[in-house]
């Protein structure tokens, strides 16, 4: 660690950072970033496209972690600069605590567990949500599933599996370890699984540079590669 850039402000550096890294960010890489000396940090925890929402209100951050593509376009309006891949996490399956474990380990078994399910949770405007939509309407199963599906508007889809909404749940696997409780089965099959990678970048406006950076470099130690890899994501 820098000693310059941990003593260069006392000031909270602002980290925005996408609610499928929150996780790893907030219960390991930020404390242990602390504990060595780091700057203080203000972390903002939201999927990417909120936080685009504060960025297009005036927001700036001092570093970012967010979907590859997003940080892409800001990198283009000079918001933020230098981007550095990070991790990435693919679509799970989850059940209640308890529940049977449904088999889907092909494509054929994943249909038959989501069209025989009560009801199936999913996010209404996350990357997960958006593509298993989609992949609905691909696998020809669209009507059947959403008739009777438990769509979220934000956080976790697996909460409705403990309320008893829904009897499967459709997230990121990096979100769906943010409740405990539920029990994840794994993976959707390869042959329909979708990837969302994720990046770092710092602000373009970012007035201590040094610290910035240092916090930046700090989300790609091995440390948070291996919380990364502890809590539903692959390191990039």
């Amino acid at each position: 660690m820098d000693s310059h850039a941990a003593s260069e402000d006392a000031r909270p550096l602002t980290l925005f950072c996408a609610f499928a890294l929150k996780q790893a960010v907030q219960d390991v890489i930020l404390p242990a970033y602390i504990q060595a000396g780091g700057t203080p940090v203000e972390a903002v925890f939201e999927p990417t496209f909120r936080l685009l929402t504060r960025i297009e209100s005036g927001a700036r951050p001092d570093v970012m972690a967010g979907i590859t593509g997003s940080l892409a376009d800001l990198v283009k309006a000079n918001i933020l600069t230098d981007p550095r891949p990070v991790a990435r996490t693919g679509i799970g399956v989850a059940v209640p605590p308890d529940a049977q474990t449904p088999d889907i380990s092909t494509v054929e078994a994943f249909i038959a567990a989501v069209t025989s399910a009560r009801s199936v949770a999913y996010s209404r405007s996350g990357p997960s949500g958006i593509y298993f939509a989609g992949l609905l309407e691909r696998l020809g199963i669209a009507e059947q599933v959403k008739a009777r599906a438990t769509v979220i508007d934000a956080g976790p889809t697996a909460v409705a599996l403990l309320d008893g909404r829904a009897d499967i749940a459709i997230h990121q696997l990096s979100e769906l370890v943010l409740v405990p409780e539920a029990a994840i089965v794994g993976p959707l099959p390869a042959a329909v699984q979708e990837y969302t990678d994720f990046s770092t970048a710092l602000g373009s406006e970012a007035s201590r540079v040094a610290g910035a950076t240092a916090l930046r470099d700090f989300l790609h130690s091995p440390g948070a590669l291996a919380a990364y890899s502890t809590n539903g994501l692959e390191p990039a």
